[in-house]
């Protein structure tokens, strides 16, 4: 009984918390509306300003009169006696007076205005002013003493003025809100960020079942967490998700909200980094500030490693904007200020570059992979999708499962979607296999280019090279993964074969060899049958180089012996390189013995495409007539492995 009047009061003592917070920010942030009228008093204050300061301009003109006279043809003047009277205009540089016209002599005393421009700082004032003494002319200084009031007025106080209405202006215009200019008074705070219901569930996620298990317990503690706290047992405060994109990280999220019935607040990394400092960690105390004003809720922060990334590896050292960022955030999940039931779930596709203060218990606890799913789940992941769709009662999921070897949960969404997409665009009332099977291809490589002309030559060469890919992977034991080869173009690649990979998570270095000599099989295919290689086994060449580079640099499968040379992808996001530090010595050797290995490949590769020749002349020949060659059809055009290990067997007994 005492625990729960315990309970009860400080749930109390939070919502008063709360809303004392939620005033506060009102009163501050927010404010009340200003009336209409006091902007337009600032806009017209305003235009009065900037009036004041073009009659200020108007009023420091100097009032030249008269006939302007250089300096040398005054001083000329003065000797001969010409000028009557002068006066020296300090604030406009001018010496104004009289001076004789000469003419008849019925005008021989006439006089008339002059002005002469003065440099400030020369000494030709005072050049003239020792001549006009010697003449003996009257010489009189106004100093313009209004000039001088006018020049103050504009120089310091109307740009003051100015600046001040400005700022009002801003200020208004933020207050009013919706504007761009409370967005940039409102830099520190988050923008468009408040709780928001979510109807996803977990009947919503498939495919990531040992994740949703997990997540159960957060769910539990957001309904009641009274019970664990009568327990003692500290919830998991923190769950981070970390896997490829696409698996499914954001959607867990929303549906441990969606379960739980809790406000969701989802925020991404980087609106917490800015180039200014200190507004990433005003940000998050922004963020945190609203979230205990709706608890319980959930804090959903994707792409985490963009404001959590270890600190120190920025250029700015330890005291850059992102560290100050970091351990604002560290803070807010684990300080001397607990946050009582708020869940905060990460997702980040790097977690090996995140910054270890953050992966400790206490703040994520826990720590769920979501990896691209198996065979078993692919189906169950297009199942869930085909079910919003009507699916062909003779649809295999199993065999679609297979042919999406590698695919993530948003690829096999993908798929359903443009399967759906060619069956209303066929007119067809159910999605069939083959408009399933179109939309493999159309995610793994992109939809088909008609507009791809091709002379007869260059679908002869296209084909030899895909033929030679698929005898040479069923000659080493990869052709019964092969479910196709086409020659159409799709996307940026000219042809393809597709291959019903396992779910294999490691690779042997027999496997490795093997795929090393498929991928070199293409352009070994046009070598023997077409004469010369081309352009068109790019890719290969770069995946091939790629792999090489891995045996012999990162697994230690070649003759340089169990040593790594290359680091992970990690260390160049962590400002380092990708090269372990060694000597040039075995650099060089690492550069030969990849050589050596694609050396083996392509020699591998050029002597089975020779011994079959007609396997790839007749494949080559069959897709040239029909383009696309499904398994089926394939059967009867590869050649067997074991067959052909066994006709090996006999020749070399026969010339035994």
């Amino acid at each position: 009984m005492v625990n729960r009047v315990q309970s009860i009061a400080k749930r109390a003592k939070a919502r008063v918390a709360a809303w004392q917070l939620a005033r506060r920010r009102r009163r501050v942030s927010k404010g009340r509306p200003p009336k209409r009228g006091g902007l337009l008093a600032l806009v017209a204050a305003l235009v009065v300003l900037l009036g004041a300061v073009v009659w200020c301009f108007d009023a420091l003109q100097p009032a030249d009169r008269g006939v302007e006279l250089s300096i040398d043809r005054l001083t000329r003047l003065i000797a001969a006696g010409d000028v009557r009277e002068a006066v020296v205009r300090d604030e406009d540089l001018r010496i104004t007076g009289e001076v004789r016209v000469h003419g008849d002599a019925a005008q021989r005393e006439r006089y008339t205005a002059f002005w002469t421009a003065v440099p400030r700082g020369d000494a030709s004032l005072t050049r003239l002013i020792q001549a006009f003494n010697d003449a003996k002319v009257p010489v009189r200084v106004d100093s313009q003493s209004s000039k001088a009031t006018v020049r103050t007025v504009l120089t310091t106080l109307l740009p003051l003025a100015i600046l001040a209405n400005l700022f009002a202006l801003f200020f208004v215009g933020g207050r009013r809100g919706g504007s761009a200019l409370g967005e940039v008074l409102l830099f520190g705070q988050l923008r468009k960020r408040g709780p928001t219901k979510r109807s996803v569930g977990f009947h919503d996620v498939a495919g990531v079942d040992e994740a949703i298990e997990e997540l159960r317990e957060v769910v539990e503690y957001l309904e009641s967490p009274e019970r664990f706290e009568a327990a003692g047992v500290a919830p998991p405060k923190g769950i981070l998700l970390f896997g490829p994109p696409g698996c499914g990280k954001t959607l867990l999220a929303k549906a441990v909200a969606g379960e739980a019935g809790v406000p969701f607040f989802s925020v991404a990394g980087a609106e917490f980094v800015e180039s200014l400092v200190g507004v990433g960690a005003a940000r998050v105390r922004d963020l945190f500030a609203r979230v205990r004003a709706s608890a319980p809720a959930i804090v959903f922060i994707d792409e985490l490693d963009a404001a959590g990334r270890r600190r120190g590896s920025g250029t700015g050292g330890g005291s850059d904007e992102r560290d100050q960022t970091l351990n604002q955030l560290l803070v807010e999940m684990d300080g001397f200020e607990t946050s009582s039931g708020i869940v905060v779930i990460g997702a980040t596709n790097r977690a090996d570059i995140l910054d270890p203060a953050l992966l400790r218990p206490g703040r994520f606890d826990r720590h769920i992979v979501i990896e691209r799913p198996d065979a078993e789940r692919r189906q169950a992941i297009l199942r869930l999708h085909a079910s919003k769709v009507q699916p062909d009662d003779g649809v295999d999921f199993g065999r679609l499962a297979a042919l999406t070897a590698g695919f993530c949960g948003a690829e096999l969404a993908g798929v359903v979607n443009e399967a759906a997409l060619l069956a209303l665009r066929a007119g067809s009332p159910t999605v069939q296999f083959a408009h399933f099977s179109e939309g493999i291809d159309r995610v793994a490589h992109g939809s088909q280019r008609r507009g791809v002309l091709l002379d007869d030559a260059e679908r002869h060469r296209i084909a030899v090279h895909e033929a030679g890919h698929a005898v040479v992977a069923a000659l080493v034991g990869f052709g019964a993964a092969i479910e196709r080869v086409s020659v159409l173009a799709r996307g940026r690649v000219l042809a393809s074969v597709e291959h019903a990979e396992g779910d294999a998570l490691l690779l042997t270095e027999d496997q490795a060899r093997r795929r090393l000599a498929t991928l070199l099989a293409g352009r070994s295919a046009e070598v023997v049958l077409c004469g010369s290689a081309s352009t068109g086994a790019e890719d290969d060449l770069a995946a091939a180089t790629a792999l090489g580079l891995d045996l012999a640099g990162r697994y230690g499968m070649s003759r340089l012996g169990p040593r790594r040379l290359l680091g992970r992808d990690a260390d160049v996001h962590l400002g380092g390189t990708a090269a372990v530090d060694t000597s040039e010595a075995w650099r060089e050797r690492l550069d030969a013995e990849v050589d050596r290995l694609l050396a083996e490949a392509q020699a591998q590769a050029l002597r089975l495409v020779t011994a079959h020749r007609r396997s790839v002349v007749a494949l080559a020949d069959a897709l040239v007539r029909h383009e696309t060659l499904d398994a089926p059809d394939l059967a009867s055009l590869l050649p067997d492995p074991l067959a052909a290990v066994a006709n090996g067997k006999k020749k070399a007994r026969a010339g035994a």
